[in-house]
């Protein structure tokens, strides 16, 4: 026992040296969250490991005790007093557990509901489309303080049509009609959008989003299965293709994002071979500034992101992430 006491006091002598602040200790690893819905669930995070770190220390020091004071004696023969068919006790250690874990179930359930909440008219709709081995984003519903609102509309031959083409009236027609194992080839549950932001193997796609708005992504994979994670939203998201037949919600909000700054976003689904370059980066700036890019980006159709991001004073391209070199076009079964 007095080693386990040493090595308790040595651990937290060395938390404090190291001059870790007690909120960052208590993340446990976790990124510090840039969200509600985020905080809720480190809060969950931190109160359950304490809870594990608890339940932990009672069992093994209840082990250490065991061992320590009902070894069998030298020279004894006498064994210590059994506790077995003991019904109090034993009805005790059962309804222990099943008490924790109907107190964790019900915190898990709270904050789930809060985390996939949604509620109507959010500030600014999102459509996150995700492809080998990139990403578009587009503005399908933005509603700003003057009620102004943009609309998306379909695709007029943007560079994406080159990664995904949406089939024509004829072409679903014929899908309809075809065998069930080929109907799922439509892939008219992709948008297009008047305001887009496609990733390149030269450009990392930078995301902007006014901080303070309430935030509705909608999501969905071209090929395979992606997966969207902003670390700081601690959570992630798969993003499936056809999610009508995977029957899934593809859709998320976020009530808020509470501060200004550059944040990494990454595909958290093996993908294929490019899948752990396949970055994009979330920038949160101000509603005014939020406001500015739209106007920039609306008066100006043939503008790049870059340009956009230049035109309200926030560095053109991504400073979370680089690109890198996909080598489109030149890959063969051969190489």
């Amino acid at each position: 026992m007095k080693q386990v006491s040493a090595a308790f006091f040595l651990g937290v002598g060395a938390l404090v040296l190291s001059s870790c602040s007690a909120e960052e200790a208590l993340r446990f690893g976790w990124p510090k969250g840039i969200t509600p819905e985020a905080e809720d669930m480190r809060h969950l995070w931190t109160w359950s490991v304490i809870a594990a770190l608890v339940m932990g220390v009672l069992v093994w020091g209840l082990t250490f005790w065991t061992v320590t004071f009902h070894r069998k004696k030298p020279g004894g023969d006498e064994f210590p007093r059994q506790t077995a068919y003991n019904v109090p006790l034993e009805l005790t250690y059962t309804a222990i557990p099943f008490v924790i874990i109907a107190v964790l179930f019900y915190f898990t359930i709270i904050v789930q509901n809060d985390v996939e909440g949604k509620q109507p008219n959010p500030d600014v709709v999102v459509d996150v489309t995700a492809f080998q081995w990139n990403w578009k984003f587009g503005y399908r519903t933005v509603t700003m303080a003057d009620g102004q609102v943009y609309n998306g509309f379909e695709k007029d031959g943007s560079p994406y049509d080159a990664q995904v083409a949406e089939p024509d009236p004829t072409e679903e027609e014929e899908a309809h009609n075809a065998p069930d194992d080929q109907k799922n080839n439509v892939r008219n549950y992709l948008k297009f959008d008047k305001i887009e932001t496609i990733g390149t193997s030269d450009e990392i796609p930078v995301l902007v989003l006014p901080t303070g708005k309430r935030i509705e992504f909608e999501i969905a994979a071209a090929d395979v299965i992606h997966s969207f994670w902003v670390p700081e939203f601690l959570f992630k998201r798969d993003v499936l293709p056809f999610p009508k037949q995977n029957h899934t919600d593809n859709r998320f909000q976020v009530s808020s994002i509470d501060r200004e700054g550059a944040f990494v976003g990454r595909c958290a689904e093996m993908c294929g071979t490019y899948h752990s370059m396949m970055n994009f980066e979330v920038r949160a700036v101000s509603p005014d500034q939020f406001e500015d890019y739209i106007d920039f980006r609306e008066a100006n159709p043939n503008a790049t992101n870059a340009q956009a991001l230049e035109s309200i004073g926030q560095s053109p391209t991504a400073i979370t992430t680089k690109p890198f070199d996909t080598k489109r076009g030149t890959q063969t079964a051969s190489n």
